[in-house]
């Protein structure tokens, strides 16, 4: 019972937060003829605005994102070329994420070069938990599984690193740069800036549910190791 308990709780802790961003953007994401552009438009304004002029705004599939090494910001159709307090929002907050770049700011560059080291370092930490129980059974002693399991852990560890410097460059990315662009700009109706602070929150967190992740993966293998 009390496992079924635990295995419930950290299934909400889990998807909680991204249902949360899923809603709060899909609740902002309504048609608003009045407004003066799309997302993609406001997008290549304020690349222009800021002296970004090489960075394309593309339209994707694979989630709203800044993507560093190819200077491009990145929205999904709906927030390219809808007219909505959503694709506003998510717009400017991608174009922070080119600004941050632009600036040279260490923590976006930090983000960047642990995120290519943990693509390696999950390779190979998953190489070591598939090999523990096959070094146990050679070598014939419990301490060849907890040093494999140990070294999976420790490169594991970089992706829990990677989602925690996440997180400060995503505030920064809404509340430091976003959001303000948005009020001085008066891009929206100040009556719509309430709405726009929940979606800018939503985006902010959408790496919360991937951090919360990884975080419990790394704590199950920190178990298993004792």
């Amino acid at each position: 019972m009390i496992a079924v308990i635990v295995a419930i709780a950290v299934l909400l802790v889990v998807t909680l937060p991204q249902l949360v961003v899923l809603t709060t953007i899909h609740r902002h994401a309504f048609d608003r003829p009045d407004l003066p552009g799309t997302g993609g438009e406001l997008a290549r304004h304020l690349l222009d605005r800021f002296g970004l002029g090489h960075v394309k705004v593309e339209v994707t599939e694979k989630g709203d994102h800044y993507d560093p090494d190819a200077a491009a910001v990145r929205l999904l159709p709906q927030h390219h070329d809808a007219r909505s307090i959503s694709a506003v929002a998510i717009a400017a907050h991608e174009v922070s994420h080119a600004i941050q770049h632009g600036n040279g700011e260490r923590k976006l560059a930090l983000r960047q070069r642990l995120a290519r080291v943990a693509l390696y370092t999950d390779r190979i930490a998953g190489i070591f938990f598939l090999a523990a129980p096959i070094l146990t059974v050679i070598v014939r002693s419990p301490a060849a599984l907890a040093g494999a399991v140990g070294i999976g852990v420790a490169l594991l560890s970089v992706r829990v690193l990677v989602s925690l410097v996440t997180l400060p460059v995503e505030t920064d990315a809404s509340f430091a740069k976003a959001l303000p662009i948005l009020e001085e700009g008066r891009y929206l109706p100040e009556d719509d800036m309430p709405a726009a602070r929940s979606v800018l929150r939503a985006a902010a967190f959408t790496y919360v549910a991937g951090a919360l992740i990884s975080l419990i993966n790394l704590a199950r293998w920190i178990r298993l190791l004792r």
